[in-house]
């Protein structure tokens, strides 16, 4: 269907490296930093590793893929995030377990 989109999610610890076949055609990356299964979970560190590696190839094989951050998304670490090339945020617990659900979106959200 037109404007459909194709994405691909990948789990702490599957490689990047493994999309190198399909990243050319796809539009999106979900990459888990945290294990799913459960919420509330801490962000995994090499997380931020695999991002500056997924953008580099995206750089060179697909520079509009959208990279994706699912797990551990906090006020804290969101900048971090971004930095390394995310574009997209997932951040339920840091979203629902605030005081003003509202304003912590707005604080996530780059203009």
């Amino acid at each position: 269907a037109e404007g459909m989109q194709a994405g691909v999610a990948i789990n702490p610890h599957t490689s990047v490296n493994l999309l190198g076949d399909v990243l050319a055609d796809i539009d999106l990356v979900c990459m888990m930093s945290v294990n799913p299964g459960f919420g509330g979970q801490k962000f995994i560190p090499n997380t931020l590793n695999k991002i500056e590696a997924l953008r580099a190839m995206a750089d060179e094989l697909n520079p509009g893929l959208k990279i994706e951050i699912d797990g551990g998304v906090t006020e804290a670490n969101y900048r971090e995030i971004l930095s390394k090339g995310a574009d997209v945020l997932v951040a339920g617990n840091t979203v629902f377990g605030s005081p003003d659900p509202i304003k912590t979106i707005s604080q996530l959200k780059i203009s």
